[in-house]
């Protein structure tokens, strides 16, 4: 009761107070909701006080599951992780999330060093870790699936079988299922896996129409962007989530949005995950005001203060739309959906109307919101800081000609020392011979003969008849310009 009361619920919402009065008493249901009416905490809190009113004394294995929660996206599931962290902080149950995306070895390592009450994941990573034993699901208490339609369209209806075989019989777990439509196939899931259910149906137009305003703009293809910039640029637009069929068109939105200097984040499939929860939470914590997503973001992201949705291309399937606008006008709140519908996509609002049992309003948008808005200037500060560098590179011209012109001298200087210090090497050699020799093996072989021309070892270099007269040249310049200069300074 204090998780319920930190995580701020004063009321059931319809779904809950529907469901609650059976789960609470280990009855299997198959429920009808609509995303944003409150279900997750509803399953949340009859399989908490499920496990609480039936502690395990004996021992366990870790990674040994007692309720299993099943979502089709790692949004969904991590959202789901959170809520359930939050409700069990004041008692001794452990809450893990097995999402795909992310370090298999980090997430092992959570399973092994704390036991798993309440297991929570997508359909693959959770399968990877069981046929690794690295989780068992031999002793689940409780087994909830949510987004069971969600499931059916994205393929992992093969997976959740292979899992749901891995648990104990139906008879022996009580089992949730929850879907915003109830198609035949999932009623005929419902039947495979649920033993004697409660049936439960939620009426999903309400949340469609009575707290979100809809409006549809006839516009080109052309015009879409300049439509969607200008209505970003509204002061009454404070949270925005823009919805695209493809992740191109995502990925090209995020890019242009970005250039006009929005705010703005992306949540597709070619987002790392780690990426995109960074970017969901700057969303959340209001860091980002848009946020471009594909319907992998469409279902079960509960964001706070979301005042509009923007559905850049219709969705294909109509159950789409209802769970896209969806995220606006959440608990109670009133929302503003805006959908553009063009050329191409036209012809998708017939089935859309369809399923909500009602005529959307379409309206030609104004002039001023197709009206071009030019990109902020951005070179500005790129040439000023080019600017010191050409001035920097001009300074440097002198300083290259500098050196060109230093060797010069220094060579001149160098060639001038040689001549003043030689008398004082010579009288090294007189002092210290072996010293003497050192210093002659480490000069140069050309200034070899000026040195041993003084010394008289001339005789042992005469068998070279052709060297000599060439090495006498030097020698005998050397030594003159040397004596010279002892006579200058005995003077």
């Amino acid at each position: 009761m204090r998780g319920i009361q930190d995580a701020g619920f004063s009321y059931c919402t319809p779904i809950q107070g529907a469901s609650l009065p059976h789960t609470l008493r280990s009855h299997d249901m198959v429920g009808k909701a609509q995303t944003g009416t409150g279900k997750t905490a509803a399953f949340l809190v009859s399989t908490i006080s499920d496990l609480l009113k039936h502690p395990i004394e004996d021992e366990r294995f870790m990674g040994e599951a007692r309720a299993l929660i099943l979502a089709p996206t790692r949004e969904l599931a991590i959202q789901i992780g959170e809520d359930a962290e939050q409700l069990v902080k004041h008692t001794d149950l452990k809450v893990h999330t097995l999402v795909g995306g992310m370090d298999y070895a980090k997430q092992l390592q959570k399973t092994q060093r704390k036991h798993c009450d309440i297991l929570v994941g997508t359909p693959g990573r959770l399968l990877d870790f069981a046929n690794n034993r690295d989780i068992y699901l031999d002793q689940v208490e409780v087994l909830v699936i949510d987004e069971a339609d969600r499931m059916l369209d994205m393929g992992f209806i093969p997976q959740v079988r292979r899992l749901v075989r891995l648990t104990p019989p139906r008879e022996d777990r009580q089992t949730l299922l929850f879907s915003a439509t109830f198609t035949p196939e999932v009623l005929r899931l419902s039947e495979q896996w649920t033993d004697k259910p409660v049936m439960l149906e939620m009426e999903p137009e309400r949340v469609a129409t009575d707290t979100v305003e809809q409006k549809i703009f006839i516009t080109t293809a052309n015009e879409k962007f300049n439509l969607l910039q200008n209505i970003l640029r509204d002061d009454a637009v404070e949270s925005v989530m823009v919805f695209a069929n493809r992740r191109d068109i995502c990925r090209t939105l995020y890019e242009r949005l970005k250039k006009q200097g929005f705010k703005v984040g992306l949540i597709a499939g070619d987002v790392p995950q780690n990426r995109r929860m960074k970017t969901l939470e700057s969303f959340k914590n209001g860091s980002l005001k848009v946020m471009v997503a594909t319907d992998v973001a469409g279902r079960g992201i509960h964001v706070n203060g979301v005042s509009h949705v923007v559905n850049f291309t219709l969705p294909e399937e109509p159950e789409d739309y209802v769970h896209r606008i969806g995220r606006t006008g959440r608990a109670g709140q009133t929302g503003i959906s805006v959908s553009f519908a063009c050329e191409d996509d036209a012809f998708l609002l017939e089935p859309i109307e369809k399923l909500l049992d009602m005529k959307l309003p379409c309206t030609m948008p104004d002039e001023s919101l197709l009206a071009d808005v030019p990109a902020p200037a951005r070179k500005r500060p790129a040439a000023k800081k080019d600017a010191p560098k050409k001035d920097a590179a001009k300074d440097k011209a002198p300083e290259d000609k500098a050196p060109k012109d230093a060797p010069v001298k220094e060579a001149s200087a160098v060639e001038a020392q040689p001549e003043k210090e030689r008398p004082a090497v010579e009288e090294l050699v007189t002092e210290e011979p072996a010293k003497a020799e050192s210093v002659i093996e480490q000069a140069p072989t050309e200034e070899a003969p000026k040195e041993e021309a003084p010394k008289e070892e001339a005789p042992e270099t005469e068998p070279t008849k052709e060297e000599a007269p060439a090495a006498e040249v030097p020698a005998e310049e050397t030594p003159q310009s040397s004596q010279d200069d002892q006579q200058k300074a005995a003077e």
